[in-house]
């Protein structure tokens, strides 16, 4: 569920783009649409200010809103990291890369898979020690490859309970 505004260089490329309505960009259903200016500026505005205090006359969908404690800040840790979002295409050692600066060895990395062996495009990491999966928090919504990546704090019975399926 997300939003963007595109800025086209010429009516062109409006009318390409607009042919794309309706259609996937991935798995994702996407809608097409002009917008005012007005509207591009207004979240524009909305994006700079987001502490959530938006002008009453912008009518396009306000921003998400930014928490001050995110729940993952309230969660309980373990030393394992659910990740989200990965291309299906993802290896260890793309992972591995992810976490440039922490120790991290391929047997404690699993990718989940479903039962035909396709990738769900999560897995789980297992780190050090529990200090060290909040530390990798840090690292949460950034990217590999063109995917970001959103990181939840997970436990073992949890990173088993995927494994046992990605075996059926």
């Amino acid at each position: 569920m997300g939003e963007a505004f595109v800025v086209f260089a010429g009516s062109v490329q409006v009318e390409f783009a607009l042919q794309r309505d309706r259609q996937n960009m991935g798995r994702r259903y996407v809608e097409v649409f002009r917008c005012k200016r007005q509207d591009y500026y207004n979240a524009i505005a909305a994006e700079v200010n987001y502490e959530g205090i938006y002008d009453n006359d912008y009518h396009g969908s306000p921003p998400p809103r930014q928490k001050r404690l995110s729940d993952k800040d309230q969660m309980e840790y373990t030393e394992i990291l659910k990740l989200r979002g990965l291309p299906f295409s993802v290896k260890k050692s793309d992972i591995i890369e992810f976490f440039g600066e922490f120790d991290l060895a391929e047997d404690r990395i699993h990718i989940a898979s479903r039962p035909d062996g396709k990738a769900t495009g999560e897995a789980y990491v297992e780190f050090a020690s529990e200090e060290e999966a909040k530390r990798a928090m840090s690292k949460d919504k950034m990217t590999i490859g063109s995917r970001y990546v959103e990181l939840f704090p997970s436990t073992s019975n949890e990173a088993r309970r995927a494994e046992s399926r990605s075996r059926q």
